[in-house]
């Protein structure tokens, strides 16, 4: 039944109702707040202790087409699939719904599963068959109802679907308020009651401003009945791809961008090879989506930020290889360089940065040429949950005996213990000590 189907059928149960004035149609239920016992936001998506994508809430990932957001969806559910999202599902691999419009499931869905490292025993194409037209997309709010009962059935974890737009039922229009709102909210509903992860991908409309909420397509119901926004974006010349949560209702506003990019890899299949890309995080990003949304620069602005290049490398070797961010800035405004300048001229050089305690700490900026540059960007991107290992069409990727702390490649890949020093393993991602560490002494 669509949206004027269900209205039409409302209407006629409040005339049946007004025939037999004795029938009560609607009443107000009252419920004390007292009576409501208060709980804790549930994280689904919580890397180094800060919630970014709630379960039981609708979230969006949205971003103009070609800044990752689609594969952002193949990252979250292979990371699900696994066991391995830092979150309430940690530890414990779970099913994922995907429903995709878009993209063929053999060339391009499979394959970047496969690269992400997904169990693909537990993703699940979502499709609906119709006696009359055969098998056909799902369609909001007609099929809540059975989504909630596959959920249920199939231990799924996760609802994906890409893009959201695409499955709104045919005499909704995706820019009315009200008819976004009665197609959404039924799966806003479920969501809750399921605890699900649910996130709908959005695209970007062809304005251009720079306020990535509102710059999401269709209705601003979309946005506004999404607990969490997640925006994409790239940078305008290609050197850096951002991650920016523009909305976190149910937790913290001021989480810091994190940068990724889009690797390419080849997945072998029976028929040849598969050239996809696969989203990594490479840590947190001194710039937000709004920054990457900003006008080009212009040619005098180029030549500024090759000479600020030039000026940032020489003062972190005269630093010994790294310097805070802040002292950084401070010695950069003293040579007449302004912050954005300074930050573009970070990545044109390839500076890496790391969080001295979590994300919050405050970053240090390293030289590429020093040593420990390489181990500081892992740090980073290792709370964020482990990238996949090198899978193979039909492989299933094993995690060794936890018991055993066997160490799989070189160190640096993986990150140290905060407590005794040594080195973590795949079996501990998104921490940053070992269970049986005791708490240093204070």
């Amino acid at each position: 039944m669509n949206s004027k189907d269900e209205a039409a059928e409302i209407s006629a149960r409040h005339v049946a109702a007004e025939a037999e004035p004795d029938t009560p149609v609607r009443r107000l239920k009252l419920t004390r707040a007292s009576e409501i016992e208060p709980e804790p936001t549930i994280w689904a998506w919580k890397p180094d202790e800060q919630g970014r994508i709630p379960a039981g809430a609708l979230t969006l990932a949205a971003g103009r087409e070609g800044t990752g957001k689609s594969s952002f969806g193949i990252w979250l559910s292979a990371r699900l699939s696994r066991g391995d999202l830092p979150g309430m599902f940690y530890g414990q691999p779970r099913n994922v719904l995907y429903a995709a419009v878009e993209d063929s499931w053999s060339r391009t869905l499979v394959p970047r599963l496969i690269a992400a490292g997904a169990d693909l025993d537990r993703v699940f194409r979502v499709d609906v068959e119709d006696v009359l037209r055969g098998e056909v997309m799902i369609s909001l709010p007609l099929d809540v109802a059975l989504i909630e009962q596959a959920i249920a059935e199939h231990d799924v974890a996760a609802l994906i679907v890409d893009p959201l737009m695409s499955t709104l039922g045919s005499s909704t229009d995706a820019h009315r308020t009200q008819d976004v709102r009665q197609a959404l909210e039924p799966l806003v509903r479920m969501a809750e009651r399921t605890t699900a992860l649910t996130l709908g991908i959005a695209h970007f409309n062809k304005g251009s401003g720079t306020d990535a909420s509102q710059l999401i397509s269709g209705s601003g119901a979309f946005k506004d009945l999404a607990r969490a926004v997640l925006a994409f974006a790239r940078d305008r010349e290609g050197e850096e791809q951002i991650m920016t949560q523009t909305k976190n209702s149910l937790g913290r506003l001021d989480l810091p961008s994190l940068a990724y990019c889009i690797e390419g890899y080849d997945v072998p299949t029976p028929k040849g090879t598969a050239n996809v890309g696969r989203l990594v995080f490479t840590g947190v990003s001194d710039r937000s989506v709004e920054d990457t949304l900003a006008a080009p620069i212009d040619a005098d602005e180029a030549s500024e930020r090759a000479e600020a290049v030039t000026w940032l490398l020489g003062y972190l070797m005269d630093q010994g290889g790294e310097a805070a961010r802040a002292d950084v800035m401070k010695a950069a405004r003293a040579h007449s360089f302004s912050e954005s300048t300074v930050k573009r001229a970070r990545i044109k050089a390839k500076v890496t940065i790391t969080e001295r305690q979590g994300f919050g700490g405050g970053t240090v900026w390293r030289h590429p040429q020093n040593p420990q540059s390489d181990r500081s960007q892992f740090s980073q991107s290792n709370s964020l949950g482990p990238e996949p290992t090198e899978p193979t069409a039909g492989s299933v990727t094993r995690l060794p005996d936890e018991q055993s702390q066997t160490v799989i490649g070189d160190p640096l890949d993986i990150g140290f213990c905060d407590e005794c020093g040594e080195p973590m393993t795949r079996t501990h991602p998104g921490m940053s000590k070992h269970p049986q560490c005791p708490p240093r002494a204070a």
